[in-house]
């Protein structure tokens, strides 16, 4: 069933958005020529915000919301299939973080582009809190997943498990030291702009890697009812 491809879907669209969004600004003259991963020449937010890449960005983004919270709920049925004693605190966890992930991307695509100060705030409110969600998110499922010994086992999962940890660790590592750039360089606005760009490719990927982890597991759904002619 489509199920079983929403990590793949949520991974590879926003990218694939992104990505096309930044191609097109710069074929329009919106944005500068560069490599935004290496010379942080724009950040995220701008190719949102520069028509007429900003259309297909805020096109895809909304309906992102949606991927998202299916994917994390189903995720959670995934690691219930894999271990039936998931702890309760576990799926809660999974779940309020990733919600609140969602609804901070629908606050922060709403506002994008306003220049009004109380905007602003809700817009840089908006997509610090849909990073937490998200980063949190991916770090409490990598968890569940390394307490359960028989997956650790299965050597193409602990290796997939593995790269969706240092995938979930790296925005974190990335945070600090834009931390300390932040405090030691004169104007840190390009740094900052290509840690934003290599933090957001990173938790996508994690969730391409899950739909692997997904596929190795040979997790799938089906529909039921109790109902018999």
């Amino acid at each position: 069933m489509l199920t079983r491809y929403l990590p793949l879907i949520a991974g590879v669209l926003p990218l694939a958005a992104v990505y096309l969004a930044f191609g097109i600004g710069v074929y329009a003259d919106a944005l500068p020529a560069c490599v935004p991963l290496i010379d942080g020449c724009v950040s995220v937010s701008a190719t949102g915000r520069k028509p007429p890449g900003s259309f297909l960005f805020r096109a895809v983004m909304l309906p992102q919301v949606a991927f998202l919270l299916l994917t994390w709920y189903v995720a959670v049925d995934w690691l219930r299939s894999l271990d039936p004693n998931l702890s309760r605190y576990m799926s809660r966890a999974i779940h309020i973080s990733s919600l609140v992930s969602a609804l901070a991307l629908v606050l922060y695509v709403t506002f994008l582009g306003t220049k009004e100060p109380l905007y602003e705030f809700m817009r840089r409110f908006g997509i610090y809190f849909f990073f937490i969600g998200m980063v949190l998110t991916e770090v409490f499922v990598v968890i569940a997943l390394s307490k359960m010994t028989h997956v650790m086992r299965h050597g193409l999962l602990r290796r997939q498990v593995r790269t969706m940890t240092a995938l979930s660790a790296l925005p974190f590592a990335l945070g600090l030291l834009n931390f300390y750039l932040k405090a030691t360089l004169e104007d840190p606005d390009a740094a900052e702009n290509s840690i934003e760009w290599i933090a957001a490719t990173s938790m996508q990927l994690y969730l391409v890697v899950m739909y692997f982890a997904w596929k190795a597991s040979g997790f799938r759904t089906q529909v039921e009812t109790s109902l018999r002619p």
